[in-house]
């Protein structure tokens, strides 16, 4: 014979070793997949809120005048709302014989259980003729 060394393989414990390294990188991974799913389905709810939140704001008061108050309802059996709308002066009171006038739409909408609700808030200003004095607020 040469001297040439006999192969040996692995023991045991590098084996067992080996596999729960294996086994702990599989946990991390998992964690941070689960973690991304998490926040995936998060950020959809976040952007079907901003999509109906547009689509609220796009479409009120068009045709009928602007109504200070308050008005709520629901898009569909997940996702609720609750709409302010209020004058907007800056610059102090606004003169009553005003043909147009600058009013606050602050938009909150809501989802998921009363247990954990989910909100997102949006604000715009919108340009419109002031309601008839004395006319009474519509709700929807």
């Amino acid at each position: 014979m040469n001297g040439a060394r006999p192969q040996q393989g692995f023991s045991l414990l590098e084996v067992i070793a080996a596999i729960m390294l294996l086994a702990i990188a599989f946990t991390a991974l998992m964690k941070v997949a689960g973690a991304s799913i998490s926040l995936s389905h998060n950020a959809a709810a976040h952007s079907e809120a901003a999509m109906w939140a547009r689509s609220l704001l796009d479409s009120a008061f068009v045709g009928e005048p602007i109504r200070p108050g308050s008005r709520s309802g629901q898009f569909n059996p997940q996702y609720r709302w609750q709409l302010e709308v209020t004058p907007w002066n800056p610059g102090g009171p606004a003169r009553p014989d005003a043909p147009l006038q600058l009013y606050q739409l602050d938009l909150t909408v809501a989802w998921g259980s009363s247990a954990h609700p989910r909100t997102a808030h949006f604000r715009t200003l919108r340009l419109g003729t002031p309601a008839p004095a004395g006319t009474a607020q519509a709700a929807r």
